[in-house]
């Protein structure tokens, strides 16, 4: 299931552009702060959500430096 979720998610990143790139990843950076904030009071219950983001996070940053070195 994962694997089905992650080949949608790249999908999807090659059909927006690089200021919207840029938009997501400063919403997901954002998203990931408040959620290590909230770990760090309480447990979460599902901490692997925090690893899934960060991963997210550098598929973004990947797909964005390839469209701004224009592979």
């Amino acid at each position: 299931m994962a694997n089905k979720k992650t080949y949608e998610f790249n999908r999807n990143l090659k059909d927006l552009t690089v200021s919207d790139l840029q938009a997501k990843i400063q919403e997901d950076q954002l998203r990931l702060k408040k959620l290590e904030f909230a770990h760090a009071i309480s447990p979460l219950e599902n901490p692997m959500n925090i690893r899934g983001l960060r991963r997210d996070i550098a598929r973004l940053q990947t797909e964005l430096k390839k469209k701004e070195m224009g592979i």
